[in-house]
């Protein structure tokens, strides 16, 4: 198994009896065996279970599209009832997770065997990866950095070739970005099109969004085949798209598209040369097959669209903890998570209707300028980050002075509250400002990995289109693929781990 095949290859391979489930999995659990403990990306394993589900799939001709293929799922509001789910919480440590959800539900109905969990920052609130409960995940491209967050444990998992293909899930860009600091593909999709409940079905007033990372456009648009979903009970929806992504994505761009780009950052912080040069590479590329681009500016207000996307976190975060304090029987302290989770719940408690209600019709205006936008210009063309990955020691996100902030929290006002999230957010966005506004407005985006900066760590670029139109992010995705554009991590590199 290398990095030659992908997830559909892999099932293919199964099928023609070339390889069988159970050597597949007894494969990947000895890369694991000897590559995790370098990387610290996958926290829980569930090898009986999963030896016993590829027994049935070698036994049993499945027409399932990813039939006997290993995953490892995200230990983060991906629940399989017996497997472990802590959000990395120390609140949750010991948590296993009584029931199956509905989008890992449709993942085991793919034909997917379940080996297993991976690392996430507590609650998901980081675009990096260093919980206190199982430590940090480290970069298989080099060992120093960071692979991103909030997927992070997935993003290495696969980067390294673990595995094939792993889930994720984007709030903010926590697909996207571990992809660009991973040199991977994340789509986030439609809002509404991947199946949500039964634990949680709003998501961040939808905001939050379950999928994958993949090595393969092919593999991107049959997953997305696979999950694709109407379902009558949830509180977002989007046409299920007929024609099947994986007919679609290898039809020709038609010659009239435009591909409208920007190099400034949304929230006026800087932009690396690496990251403005991988989308002038792009808009180059794009030139040369024809397609027409044009540089604009980004139609919305990016500090106000985070101002109110820590509302959002702040009161849904408050909600959350309510819920748990009414589980466990008594009030949550400090000591009860890491101090950037506690920071944030503090800021949602004193919020009120008012302020939540302005700041979901403050998303619902900015989907409308941006759908608007997105018919004027077929596709939006960003960094996916602003740099590279970061260092995991010797270059803190937050500073001792708000730091020290931060632990006199409910002192502070509502407002110099927001304020504070703000601020200790502040290093961190300035590294991934690109990625948050599709969450905030709906529309799906994708992470091309098309760059290797001039520190040898991989860069991607964002395409973003209209609401339905994950065809159209595939199709411009194969473009680049077919013409190899992609930068993955070839196995040479894996040497050293």
């Amino acid at each position: 198994m290398t990095l030659a095949y992908d997830a559909t290859t892999l099932a293919q391979h199964i099928r023609n009896h070339q390889i069988t489930s159970l050597e597949l999995i007894e494969q990947t659990l000895t890369k694991i065996e000897s590559i995790n403990p370098s990387l610290n990306a996958i926290t829980h394993l569930r090898i009986n279970e999963a030896f016993n589900e590829a027994r049935y799939y070698d036994q049993k001709a499945s027409s399932r599209p990813f039939a006997g293929v290993p995953i490892v799922i995200k230990d983060l509001g991906q629940d399989l009832a017996g497997l472990a789910a802590t959000s990395a919480s120390r609140l949750f440590s010991h948590n296993i997770a009584k029931n199956t959800d509905n989008f890992v539900q449709a993942i085991i109905d793919a034909g997917f065997v379940i080996l297993g969990n991976t690392n996430t920052p507590e609650f998901g609130f980081k675009n990096i990866t260093d919980p206190t409960l199982f430590g940090p995940t480290y970069n298989p491209w080099n060992l120093d950095y960071y692979s991103g967050g909030s997927s992070g444990g997935a993003a290495s998992a696969l980067a390294a070739d673990l595995l094939s293909i792993v889930t994720a899930s984007d709030g903010g860009g926590s697909i996207r970005i571990p992809a660009s600091f991973s040199g991977l593909i994340g789509l986030k999709p439609t809002r509404g099109r991947i199946p949500v409940g039964q634990n949680s079905w709003r998501g961040w007033q939808g905001a939050s969004i379950s999928f994958g990372l993949t090595r393969s456009i092919q593999d991107t648009a049959q997953l997305l085949d696979c999950l694709q979903t109407y379902q009558p009970a949830a509180p977002f929806s989007t046409p299920i798209f007929e024609l099947g992504f994986t007919n679609t994505f290898k039809h020709a761009l038609s010659p009239r598209i435009k591909v409208a780009y920007s190099l400034k950052s949304p929230v006026k912080t800087i932009v690396s040369d690496d990251a403005i040069n991988a989308v002038l590479e792009a808009v180059a590329f794009l030139n040369h097959h024809g397609i027409d681009t044009i540089e604009v500016d980004n139609p919305l207000d990016g500090i106000a669209m985070m101002e109110s996307y820590y509302v959002i976190n702040g009161g849904e975060t408050a909600a959350m903890f309510n819920t748990i304090e009414t589980t466990l029987g008594r009030k949550l302290t400090s000591a009860d998570m890491e101090l950037t989770t506690w920071a944030i719940y503090q800021a949602g408690l004193p919020l009120s209707a008012i302020d939540y209600s302005d700041t979901l019709a403050t998303w619902d205006r900015a989907s409308f300028v941006m759908d608007n936008f997105l018919q004027e210009y077929d596709l939006f063309l960003t960094p996916t980050t602003a740099t590279t990955a970061p260092k995991i020691k010797n270059q803190p996100l937050i500073s001792s002075k708000t730091i020290e902030k931060m632990l006199h929290v409910t002192e502070l006002s509502k407002q110099a509250r927001l304020d504070l999230v703000y601020e200790f957010f502040a290093d961190s966005l300035a590294l991934t400002p690109f990625t948050q506004q599709a969450n905030l407005t709906g529309q799906p985006a994708i992470s091309l990995p098309t760059k290797i900066a001039r520190n040898g760590l991989p860069l991607g670029i964002q395409f973003t289109a209209r609401k339905g139109r994950e065809d159209l992010l595939l199709k411009i995705g194969y473009l680049f693929e077919r013409e190899q554009q992609f930068k993955f991590l070839h196995p040479t590199m894996l040497k050293y781990i």
